[in-house]
């Protein structure tokens, strides 16, 4: 885990200077669009919304992170002072306080299935019901990429069930892609919007979700707490627009202007599958349901729970 979260004392990055409160800022920050949970920020980018609550003449970049430990690791580096992830990084980021001290400071979802899905090969059997696929998966080989929401999820599966993978592998999106293509993995834990370009490109096959097990996912944003401790009103004014932005996209009638929004900032995704990946229901017996995502924005107890 510590090489995934890769500071060490070593690369401490020393506090940031934001400026006097009401002056222009100028801040950084990670999201990531090819994670549906954390829509919210490709919202951010494409609406500006940003733009109404931050001191006049600030500047605002933001950079794509394929998983949340490399955006974890970008902040506690000091190079990126805001950060969109899941629920796994956002937590272990809190603890690497030798490095930097980041804070959690708003909830991006809860949700069963945007990152808690088990895609199994196309030619694993056909199950009766979701309980039964996660059985199949003792002594079989899996890939999660590890320090993500996925490896959360996967590990605690196979706690609930006592299975025992015969490799358990550290790989990303894109080698987990490659690999079902190629037929050498049995199954993997993964994200929209990739789970459902998986399933729509009869790469895999959705087996089992968070619901079949009780165990829910969830998005989180973080900020570093010198960017906190000096400049509140530029804070103040970030959750303002976060919640202009998860607003925007509880709003049924802004789908189709999400949607367009994720496809710009991503490569390799159709509309159908972005639009599945947050609109789109799963079958009942592989752990589908009516929600995909809820928007608490505040520590609710439920995301106390993750």
């Amino acid at each position: 885990m510590a090489a995934l979260f890769g500071a060490s004392a070593a690369s401490f990055a020393a506090d940031i200077d934001y400026g006097k409160p009401g002056t222009p800022v100028k801040l950084v920050v990670g999201y990531q669009p090819y994670y549906t949970q954390a829509w919210s920020g490709v919202v951010m980018r494409g609406k500006k919304f940003y733009e109404k609550y931050l001191p006049k003449g600030s500047d605002v970049e933001f950079q794509i992170g394929l998983q949340g430990a490399i955006i974890v690791n970008n902040m506690l580096a000091g190079k990126q002072n805001i950060g969109y992830y899941g629920d796994m990084p956002g937590i272990v980021s809190t603890t690497k306080t030798e490095v930097a001290d980041i804070r959690l400071v708003a909830v991006l979802g809860l949700a069963w299935d945007q990152c808690n899905a088990f895609l199994v090969r196309n030619d694993a059997p056909q199950f009766k019901n979701d309980q039964e696929a996660i059985r199949w998966l003792d002594g079989k080989t899996v890939a999660v990429p590890k320090g993500s929401c996925t490896d959360r999820f996967a590990q605690a599966t196979f706690k609930k069930f006592s299975i025992q993978p015969k490799e358990y592998l550290n790989q990303n999106i894109e080698v987990i892609t490659s690999n079902f293509r190629a037929g050498k993995l049995d199954a993997a834990v993964m994200w929209e919007p990739t789970t459902s370009r998986l399933v729509g490109d009869g790469l895999a096959r959705l087996i089992a979700t968070g619901k079949s097990v009780q165990e829910n996912d969830g998005g989180l944003l973080g900020m570093r707490a010198d960017l906190i401790k000096q400049r509140p009103d530029v804070v103040k004014g970030w959750l303002q627009a976060e919640l202009d932005a998860q607003l925007f996209i509880a709003d049924p009638k802004n789908a189709p202007e999400v949607i367009k929004m994720a496809k710009e900032q991503t490569t390799g995704f159709s509309e159908k599958v972005l639009w599945n990946s947050l609109y789109g229901r799963y079958p009942d017996v592989a752990g589908g349901g009516d929600t995909r995502n809820i928007m608490h924005y505040t520590f609710t107890p439920e995301a106390r729970e993750l």
